[in-house]
Protein backbone atom coordinates (compact mmCIF):
# COMPACT_ATOMS: atom_id res chain seq x y z
CA UNK A 1 0.00 0.00 0.00
CA UNK A 2 1.72 3.16 -1.15
CA UNK A 3 2.13 6.02 1.13
CA UNK A 4 -0.59 8.65 -0.54
CA UNK A 5 -2.88 5.54 -0.01
CA UNK A 6 -2.13 5.08 3.39
CA UNK A 7 -2.45 8.13 4.48
CA UNK A 8 -5.73 9.05 3.12
CA UNK A 9 -7.07 6.22 5.27
CA UNK A 10 -5.60 7.49 8.27
CA UNK A 11 -7.27 10.62 6.99
CA UNK A 12 -10.31 9.07 6.77
CA UNK A 13 -9.97 7.10 10.34
CA UNK A 14 -9.13 9.98 11.90
CA UNK A 15 -12.64 12.13 10.69
CA UNK A 16 -14.59 8.94 11.65
CA UNK A 17 -13.38 8.52 14.95
CA UNK A 18 -13.63 12.46 15.37
CA UNK A 19 -17.23 12.33 14.96
CA UNK A 20 -18.24 8.69 16.67
CA UNK A 21 -20.07 8.81 19.74
CA UNK A 22 -20.29 6.22 22.58
CA UNK A 23 -22.75 4.06 20.65
CA UNK A 24 -20.86 4.12 17.57
CA UNK A 25 -21.04 6.82 14.68
CA UNK A 26 -24.46 8.41 14.59
CA UNK A 27 -24.66 7.64 10.88
CA UNK A 28 -28.61 8.11 11.02
CA UNK A 29 -27.99 11.31 11.36
CA UNK A 30 -25.62 12.25 8.65
CA UNK A 31 -26.35 13.39 4.78
CA UNK A 32 -23.41 13.89 3.42
CA UNK A 33 -22.75 14.17 -0.25
CA UNK A 34 -22.13 11.34 -2.63
CA UNK A 35 -18.97 11.62 -3.91
CA UNK A 36 -19.07 8.72 -6.13
CA UNK A 37 -17.00 5.31 -5.79
CA UNK A 38 -14.17 4.68 -3.88
CA UNK A 39 -12.03 1.55 -5.18
CA UNK A 40 -12.64 -0.69 -2.24
CA UNK A 41 -14.15 -4.12 -2.30
CA UNK A 42 -15.44 -6.89 0.04
CA UNK A 43 -15.02 -10.24 -1.55
CA UNK A 44 -17.27 -13.54 -0.98
CA UNK A 45 -15.03 -14.38 1.87
CA UNK A 46 -15.17 -11.27 3.74
CA UNK A 47 -11.92 -10.01 3.33
CA UNK A 48 -11.48 -6.32 2.39
CA UNK A 49 -9.33 -4.97 -0.86
CA UNK A 50 -8.14 -1.25 -1.25
CA UNK A 51 -7.16 -0.72 -5.40
CA UNK A 52 -6.85 -4.72 -5.59
CA UNK A 53 -4.64 -5.44 -2.15
CA UNK A 54 -5.44 -6.67 0.68
CA UNK A 55 -6.24 -4.05 3.71
CA UNK A 56 -4.36 -6.01 6.46
CA UNK A 57 -5.27 -3.76 9.20
CA UNK A 58 -7.90 -5.16 10.94
CA UNK A 59 -8.70 -1.43 12.89
CA UNK A 60 -9.10 0.03 9.54
CA UNK A 61 -11.56 -2.98 8.60
CA UNK A 62 -14.02 -2.61 11.62
CA UNK A 63 -13.93 1.19 11.03
CA UNK A 64 -14.69 1.35 7.67
CA UNK A 65 -17.32 -1.33 8.81
CA UNK A 66 -18.59 0.69 11.93
CA UNK A 67 -19.74 3.52 8.75
CA UNK A 68 -20.91 1.60 6.14
CA UNK A 69 -24.77 1.16 5.31
CA UNK A 70 -26.89 -0.10 2.07
CA UNK A 71 -28.36 2.12 -0.07
CA UNK A 72 -30.85 0.66 -2.45
CA UNK A 73 -28.49 -1.85 -4.42
CA UNK A 74 -25.26 -0.04 -3.18
CA UNK A 75 -23.37 -0.40 -0.19
CA UNK A 76 -21.62 3.11 1.28
CA UNK A 77 -19.49 4.32 3.88
CA UNK A 78 -20.49 7.12 4.86
CA UNK A 79 -18.55 9.84 6.82
CA UNK A 80 -20.39 13.75 7.99
CA UNK A 81 -18.15 15.03 5.12
CA UNK A 82 -18.75 12.23 2.32
CA UNK A 83 -20.38 9.26 0.90
CA UNK A 84 -18.36 6.80 -1.07
CA UNK A 85 -19.90 3.41 -2.67
CA UNK A 86 -17.92 0.48 -2.53
CA UNK A 87 -18.18 -3.16 -3.88
CA UNK A 88 -19.68 -6.26 -2.34
CA UNK A 89 -19.38 -9.65 -4.09
CA UNK A 90 -22.09 -11.11 -2.07
CA UNK A 91 -22.86 -9.59 1.68
CA UNK A 92 -20.16 -8.08 3.80
CA UNK A 93 -20.21 -10.09 6.54
CA UNK A 94 -19.56 -13.85 7.34
CA UNK A 95 -21.49 -15.46 9.99
CA UNK A 96 -18.47 -17.79 11.42
CA UNK A 97 -19.83 -19.01 14.61
CA UNK A 98 -22.98 -20.27 15.84
CA UNK A 99 -24.15 -20.65 19.84
CA UNK A 100 -27.87 -21.30 21.18
CA UNK A 101 -29.07 -19.26 24.09
CA UNK A 102 -32.13 -19.64 26.33
CA UNK A 103 -33.60 -16.45 26.96
CA UNK A 104 -34.29 -15.72 31.38
CA UNK A 105 -37.56 -15.07 31.15
CA UNK A 106 -39.67 -17.26 29.18
CA UNK A 107 -36.94 -20.09 28.06
CA UNK A 108 -37.18 -19.68 24.72
CA UNK A 109 -34.06 -20.86 22.31
CA UNK A 110 -32.33 -17.57 20.83
CA UNK A 111 -29.70 -18.69 18.25
CA UNK A 112 -26.55 -15.73 18.09
CA UNK A 113 -24.38 -15.41 15.66
CA UNK A 114 -20.36 -13.92 15.43
CA UNK A 115 -19.43 -12.32 12.63
CA UNK A 116 -15.78 -12.26 10.85
CA UNK A 117 -15.64 -8.87 12.91
CA UNK A 118 -16.14 -10.15 16.15
CA UNK A 119 -20.08 -8.88 16.23
CA UNK A 120 -22.63 -10.79 18.11
CA UNK A 121 -25.86 -10.82 16.72
CA UNK A 122 -28.70 -12.31 18.24
CA UNK A 123 -31.33 -13.56 15.48
CA UNK A 124 -34.86 -12.47 16.33
CA UNK A 125 -38.03 -10.28 14.51
CA UNK A 126 -35.29 -7.66 13.91
CA UNK A 127 -32.28 -9.56 12.53
CA UNK A 128 -34.30 -12.39 10.59
CA UNK A 129 -32.85 -15.35 8.98
CA UNK A 130 -32.99 -15.75 5.31
CA UNK A 131 -32.84 -18.74 3.06
CA UNK A 132 -31.60 -17.52 -0.90
CA UNK A 133 -32.19 -20.83 -2.70
CA UNK A 134 -30.37 -20.92 -5.90
CA UNK A 135 -30.87 -22.67 -9.64
CA UNK A 136 -28.49 -25.66 -8.62
CA UNK A 137 -30.86 -26.43 -5.26
CA UNK A 138 -28.22 -25.17 -2.99
CA UNK A 139 -28.87 -22.63 -0.11
CA UNK A 140 -27.42 -19.11 0.68
CA UNK A 141 -28.09 -18.32 4.46
CA UNK A 142 -27.52 -15.26 5.72
CA UNK A 143 -28.27 -13.14 8.80
CA UNK A 144 -29.49 -9.61 9.45
CA UNK A 145 -26.95 -7.49 10.94
CA UNK A 146 -27.58 -3.43 10.53
CA UNK A 147 -28.42 -0.86 8.71
CA UNK A 148 -29.40 -2.88 5.75
CA UNK A 149 -26.19 -5.08 5.62
CA UNK A 150 -26.43 -9.14 6.04
CA UNK A 151 -23.56 -11.83 7.17
CA UNK A 152 -23.55 -15.24 5.14
CA UNK A 153 -23.76 -17.84 7.20
CA UNK A 154 -20.28 -20.35 6.58
CA UNK A 155 -20.99 -23.77 5.53
CA UNK A 156 -19.92 -25.41 9.28
CA UNK A 157 -22.60 -22.52 10.51
CA UNK A 158 -25.14 -23.55 8.66
CA UNK A 159 -25.00 -27.35 8.90
CA UNK A 160 -24.92 -26.59 12.99
CA UNK A 161 -28.13 -24.76 11.89
CA UNK A 162 -29.46 -26.97 9.96
CA UNK A 163 -29.02 -29.70 13.32
CA UNK A 164 -31.39 -27.06 15.17
CA UNK A 165 -34.08 -26.77 12.62
CA UNK A 166 -37.41 -29.17 12.81
CA UNK A 167 -40.95 -28.81 10.90
CA UNK A 168 -43.94 -27.55 11.10
CA UNK A 169 -47.26 -26.57 9.62
CA UNK A 170 -46.90 -22.52 8.52
CA UNK A 171 -48.30 -20.10 5.33
CA UNK A 172 -50.52 -23.21 4.55
CA UNK A 173 -47.61 -25.62 4.00
CA UNK A 174 -45.03 -28.32 6.11
CA UNK A 175 -41.79 -26.45 6.41
CA UNK A 176 -38.49 -26.81 7.80
CA UNK A 177 -37.12 -24.62 9.77
CA UNK A 178 -35.89 -22.94 13.03
CA UNK A 179 -36.76 -21.17 15.98
CA UNK A 180 -35.40 -18.04 17.46
CA UNK A 181 -36.51 -15.65 19.80
CA UNK A 182 -39.87 -17.22 19.19
CA UNK A 183 -39.67 -16.67 15.97
CA UNK A 184 -40.11 -19.31 13.39
CA UNK A 185 -37.76 -19.02 10.16
CA UNK A 186 -38.76 -21.67 7.32
CA UNK A 187 -35.59 -22.84 5.60
CA UNK A 188 -37.38 -24.95 2.63
CA UNK A 189 -40.71 -26.99 2.03
CA UNK A 190 -40.76 -30.34 3.32
CA UNK A 191 -41.03 -32.84 0.61
CA UNK A 192 -44.28 -34.83 1.11
CA UNK A 193 -42.66 -37.89 -0.17
CA UNK A 194 -39.83 -37.69 1.83
CA UNK A 195 -41.89 -37.18 4.92
CA UNK A 196 -44.11 -40.38 3.90
CA UNK A 197 -41.03 -42.24 3.66
CA UNK A 198 -39.73 -41.21 7.05
CA UNK A 199 -43.39 -41.65 8.86
CA UNK A 200 -43.22 -45.32 7.18
CA UNK A 201 -39.90 -46.07 8.28
CA UNK A 202 -40.64 -45.08 11.96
Amino acid sequence: MSSGTSGRLDDFMRSVASAKGEGGPPLERWNPPDCGDIDIRIDREGGWHHEGRPIARPALVRLFASVMRREGERHVLVTPVEKLGIMVEDAPFLAVEMRVEAAPEDAQARLAFRTNLDDWVTCDAAHPLRFDHQADGSVRPYIYVRRGLWARLTRAVFLELVEQGGEREAEGRRLFGVVSSGVFFPIAPVDPNTADEMDESR
